[in-house]
């Protein structure tokens, strides 16, 4: 056992009692929290326009500053961007995080002095939760991978820009620094492909003990390894026991990670974003993830059933519910003010305060009124592969309002590695797993407007030969699990099993 592992032990346990003194005081946490974010930024120039200076209670914030995106705040990032100090928050940020807008383009999200440190704190502690709940800390000794965008970073008038998982990676503790691969030259290949043939090289033959990443990638690299190899993962790497991600529901995966493996392991999940590292699994027992209410996050919420009303509620964490369903809003030392990234969250528990994504407030079906939600396409889907041997490799869902002949229909894209036995009786579960989460859909099939779903099978590497066809493939970009038109469903016609 080495020196690192003997005193992980002892630093997780300290350490998550330190973390369960704010969870335990939810309320009183997030006030301070708010206290220091309105007090900190009165000065800048976002803080002027919207008067921080008579800011005392959470109603008169409300009454100031409204609910917003990266294009409502677009203005401000612009100055910033050109070269402009204490617009958003104080000083100039460390880093622009990019990321790719649906609507905006090129997005460039600040990260500052003040919020870096929870993003590295935040993934550092998910490990030591983990340590904790085990007692183990052998995975230590063995060799970590993280599949990330490359961390070569520009300049933007002084501030280093480049994606946040490539940003992160400057930030990889020294006393791991000789357990981490790929190689900094690997880490920096951009062309996915390439890079995911060159970690292969790299790794095939050490003792990978943790493995991180968007499940669909990391299934190209588990399926490499396999194909090079002959052999499953867990037998290339007998210490590799738990999988950290992010960023999507795993449970449609599950079933395909499992067999690549060769056997059951844990699962940590992150929920990190540009914007801020908003919660981690805490737990193998509990189910979400745990709130960061410490880390210069202060959380509103508003339920997504009244998101698009002219005056949704908007709520603090003190008015929360277990069970439904909200769009979370954040105010941020990044400078990120009643700040939308689009999430929908459900909590699971608040003693202490845990959630679970459940979609995105724009990826949606409602063509017909029905107003489909991510978590309900990934739960019929789940509850139709539990217990067999269906393996999916990805999918998207899309309606199809013009169908040649007969009713429209909600038309599933999937791409299995296992198909089902019997394809017919496979959508009629799904179909009916729909109906029962779904009174609006229930309807709409019982009222003949429309007919039961139907399935196109995508033949093996579609949704990668369709990621490359649009410029978005590899590192931290995912596939829409839902889309309330047809721009992507159009494209993956040529990528059908004929």
């Amino acid at each position: 056992m080495s020196i690192k592992s003997v005193f992980a032990i002892p630093f997780a346990k300290v350490v998550t009692k330190r973390v369960f003194k704010w969870a335990n005081k939810p309320y009183k946490t997030q006030d301070k929290v708010f206290k220091k974010l309105i007090s900190k930024a009165k000065n800048t120039a976002f803080g002027k326009d919207h008067d921080f200076e008579n800011i005392v209670t959470y109603n008169d914030f409300k009454k100031r500053v409204k609910v917003t995106d990266y294009e409502g705040l677009r203005t401000y990032v612009d100055r910033i961007v050109a070269g402009e100090s204490n617009v958003l928050w104080v000083g100039r940020p460390l880093y622009f995080a990019k990321t790719s807008g649906t609507t905006s383009g090129a997005k460039y999200i600040p990260i500052t002095k003040d919020s870096m440190p929870s993003h590295i704190k935040a993934a550092r502690n998910a490990l030591l939760f983990y340590i904790a709940e085990k007692n183990d800390a052998s995975f230590v000794n063995g060799k970590m991978i993280f599949l990330q965008g490359s961390p070569v970073l520009e300049d933007k008038k002084g501030v280093k820009l480049g994606r946040l998982s490539g940003i992160a990676a400057h930030y990889v503790p020294q006393y791991l620094l000789k357990n981490r691969l790929p190689s900094w030259e690997t880490n920096c290949i951009e062309d996915w492909d390439t890079k995911v043939n060159a970690v292969v090289e790299e790794t095939i033959n050490e003792d990978m003990s943790v493995i991180s990443g968007i499940p669909s990638w990391v299934q190209m690299y588990f399926e490499k390894l396999i194909e090079k190899s002959g052999k499953s993962v867990s037998e290339l790497f007998p210490n590799f026991n738990f999988f950290v991600y992010g960023g999507v529901n795993f449970e449609p995966y599950k079933n395909k990670f499992e067999s690549l493996i060769g056997k059951k392991i844990d699962y940590i999940e992150l929920y990190p974003a540009s914007e801020g590292f908003i919660a981690y699994q805490d737990s193998q027992t509990e189910k979400g993830m745990l709130l960061q209410l410490n880390s210069g996050i202060f959380y509103e919420f508003i339920p997504a059933t009244e998101f698009y009303n002219e005056n949704p509620s908007r709520i603090s964490l003190k008015d929360v519910e277990i069970g439904v369903n909200y769009v979370i809003i954040l105010n941020t030392s990044a400078g990120l003010w009643g700040y939308n990234i689009g999430d929908t969250v459900e909590f699971t528990s608040i003693k202490p305060h845990r959630i679970k994504v459940t979609g995105r407030i724009k990826h949606f079906i409602s063509a017909f009124g029905e107003h489909v939600i991510g978590k309900e396409v990934e739960k019929a889907l789940n509850d139709s592969i539990l217990g067999t041997a269906i393996n999916i490799s990805e999918f998207t869902v899309a309606p199809q309002v013009n169908p040649e002949s007969g009713l429209p229909y909600h038309e599933w894209f999937i791409e299995f590695e296992n198909e089902p036995d019997n394809i017919e009786e496979f959508t009629s579960k799904i179909d009916a797993s729909m109906q029962e989460q779904n009174i609006y859909y229930l309807d709409l099939i019982e009222g003949k407007v429309l007919r039961p779903l139907i399935i196109r099978k995508i033949k093996k590497g579609g949704f990668h030969e369709y990621m490359k066809s649009i410029g978005k493939f590899g590192g931290q970009n995912k596939i829409p699990q839902l889309s309330d038109n047809r721009k992507i469903a159009d494209v993956l016609q040529g990528f059908l099993i004929d």
